[in-house]
């Protein structure tokens, strides 16, 4: 079981990242929420982790506080929740609005987030109310951008992995502004204009 890395940051392209250990590279996937506090790549950074062994595959996931982590483990408790689900609840919603969601049974602001239909957003909603602490919940999925992409095209290819068809995702990039933004600034600017609407 591998708990935490603290290393240095070899490259990240939302929602990738490769953490340099002591001459070794542990690629992980974290949330949105997670990856708008990363320092610089190069940058030194430590990291909680949860270590998925499936039959097919070795994964690691990523999270900055350890409140995203245990959200993230129980939600992977929960019928029908994956990895993947886990992350895009955590990177379209902060860990303390979905607790808000299970405190108040709020079916409408979970099935924002994309991959969450109805059905899902209701079994999250009944399953998690016994097991949130006060306060739990965020997510992301997962997209391959070439290295050297624009932000532009790296905020693009995040959001479709979260979820968002390709035309949505070019209309919440239009939304997010003009101006010159980092990958992370766009995403998050999409994520806000997406639930605004």
């Amino acid at each position: 079981m591998i708990g935490s890395l603290r290393g240095r940051i070899a490259s990240k392209v939302p929602p990738q990242l490769t953490v340099e250990v002591g001459g070794v590279g542990y690629e992980l996937e974290a949330p949105m929420s997670t990856f708008f506090h990363l320092p610089a790549v190069g940058e030194e950074v430590r990291l909680l982790t949860h270590f998925v062994v499936r039959e097919d595959a070795q994964l690691l996931y990523g999270f900055a506080t350890e409140d995203e982590r245990r959200l993230f483990r129980s939600l992977l408790k929960v019928s029908g929740i994956g990895p993947k689900i886990g992350l895009a609840l955590l990177s379209g919603i902060s860990v303390e609005a979905f607790a808000m969601c299970v405190q108040n049974q709020d079916v409408a602001a979970l099935i924002r987030v994309p991959g969450i239909g109805r059905k899902t957003a209701e079994r999250l909603l009944i399953e998690m109310k016994d097991r949130l602490a006060p306060a739990d919940g965020h997510a992301v999925g997962a997209v391959v951008v070439q290295p050297g992409a624009s932000a532009e095209s790296e905020a693009f290819g995040a959001l479709v992995a979260l979820g968002y068809r390709p035309a949505e995702a070019t209309r919440l990039l239009k939304a997010a502004g003009p101006g010159t933004h980092s990958t992370e600034e766009l995403i998050r600017r999409a994520l806000q204009s997406a639930a605004r609407e």
